[in-house]
């Protein structure tokens, strides 16, 4: 079941992330985190920011994104492209959902994945792409 978060998300079209991410791509990234505020972070030579996050947010759900691969191995790629793929749900208890989010670079690809934690009345993803500060 989808959060209302999400649902607005989608009826939104999403069509502002789109186009940033559009604008990033064939950039070549000078820098790339995970932040704090769980959104992945890209800094590009020409000087332009952006960062990916899930903002399907509901209340009584926890969000985080974690990545095991080495982000700094990246720095000096160009940016190709993302795919969003469906990842497991975990059984710990509670709902705990997960979502992959592949980015594809000129020194290849790297998996974030997205997780949720929730009651079972909530969940869903979305990642939307902002300008970054």
């Amino acid at each position: 079941m989808l959060g209302i978060g999400v649902m607005i998300q989608q009826l939104d079209g999403n069509a502002k992330s789109v186009r940033l991410f559009c604008e990033a791509l064939n950039k070549t990234i000078i820098a790339i985190r995970l932040g704090e505020d769980e959104a992945l972070h890209f800094a590009f030579f020409d000087g332009s920011k952006i960062r990916l996050v899930d903002t399907g947010q509901s209340c009584c759900e926890a969000r985080y994104m974690r990545t095991d691969d080495k982000l700094e191995e990246y720095v000096g790629a160009v940016l190709l492209g993302a795919e969003v793929c469906n990842g497991p749900s975990i059984e710990d208890g509670e709902s705990h959902d997960t979502e992959f989010l592949k980015v594809q670079t000129s020194k290849g690809e790297f998996t974030m994945v997205s997780h949720v934690e929730h009651n079972g009345y909530y969940g869903g993803f979305s990642i939307e792409v902002q300008e970054d500060k």
